[in-house]
């Protein structure tokens, strides 16, 4: 059963955009938000973000704006803002206004609506984050049904390098995600917020057949897929080629988390990945968004990077998505 809640406020028009209807943004105007998963939700002296002062913020953001971004997406491992006080949620927005930082989605982590133990703290929290959007002008949302990390992922190098927990096969918790996510979709749309949902191995979205089933069961059209190919290319067992899961998927696109992967497969069934650039891994991120873009692709971008000096790699993937962006502009202005 729906829960009643009060309708949120719609937002401002002026800071909205323009997701999935309407014209595209030049290329030059298209939305790139920066990742905060280089920065910890925890620092190393044990002080936790979410109650800590706006300096720590400011300290974080300040490096995002120094490397050239104009949007984030303060990714809730960094920072849950929908879990702020009005005030501080005010505070977090004049600190993003005052660095020229505008907030074009908000992206949950590991905060699955069907966990069998946090399912239903995660289902209110979800909508939380939908009136946090809404109040604050934020077009887009992203959700996800994946699950906290192991002690076996928490211990390795990289996370997925060791088995998550995957969503149950069975056909009752599926029907409750499609439910859940349903409802989601429905306090969404009076809001004017949009949600995508990200692909992930071992849930309902973890391949692109599933995902596209999934979001075609929910079937709200506030409800796209965040093609977060990048997840799947780089696990350490067979996966579809990218440009496969692209044609697949890339019809049901809406926000878009975007990073790369080196995949090396072995002939002895040998797989290994290692986060790589956008211009430099397997995936061809420029056939891949040039596909999209044919389909009308008009939602924003969210760069991440895993390891080394993250913030910088992200910075280089915004100029190389710029670039893809431009030159698929040009060409299609050419054309007769």
């Amino acid at each position: 059963m729906t829960e009643d809640r009060p309708t949120a406020h719609r937002p401002d028009p002026r800071r909205t955009d323009p997701h999935r209807t309407g014209p595209r943004w030049t290329a030059d105007r298209w939305p790139i938000a920066c990742a905060m998963i280089p920065f910890p939700g925890q620092r190393p002296d044990g002080t936790v973000l979410q109650d800590a002062g706006a300096t720590l913020w400011a300290q974080d953001l300040a490096q995002v704006a120094a490397s050239g971004f104009d949007a984030v997406d303060p990714t809730d491992s960094w920072l849950r803002i929908a879990d702020l006080t009005p005030a501080r949620r005010a505070e977090f927005m004049g600190l993003c206004d005052g660095l020229g930082l505008s907030v074009p989605a908000l992206s949950t982590s590991r905060r699955s609506v069907i966990d069998p133990v946090h399912g239903d703290a995660h289902l209110a929290y979800s909508h939380r984050v939908i009136d946090c959007a809404a109040e604050l002008g934020i077009g887009h949302v992203s959700f996800g049904l994946f699950g906290p990390l192991t002690a076996a992922q928490q211990k390795a190098l990289w996370f997925w390098t060791e088995a998550g927990v995957p969503n149950p096969d069975d056909a009752e918790t599926r029907d409750r995600a499609v439910t859940r996510i349903r409802d989601l979709a429905r306090h969404a749309e009076t809001c004017g917020v949009a949600i995508a949902l990200e692909m992930y191995e071992d849930t309902y979205l973890g391949t692109a057949p599933e995902a596209v089933r999934f979001v075609t069961d929910v079937d709200h059209p506030s409800v796209r897929l965040n093609i977060d190919i990048g997840n799947l290319i780089r696990l350490h067992r067979p996966v579809a080629p990218w440009a496969e899961m692209i044609e697949i998927c890339a019809p049901h696109a809406g926000y878009w988390h975007v990073k790369n992967y080196t995949r090396i497969e072995d002939p002895s069934g040998l797989v290994m990945t290692h986060p790589a650039p956008l211009l430099g891994g397997t995936i061809n991120w420029r056939a891949a968004i040039e596909r999209a873009l044919d389909l009308d692709f008009a939602s924003p971008f969210l760069v991440e990077h895993y390891g080394g000096d993250g913030l910088s790699v992200c910075a280089q993937n915004r100029d190389y998505l710029r670039q893809i962006l431009t030159l698929k502009e040009a060409r299609d202005d050419i054309r007769p």
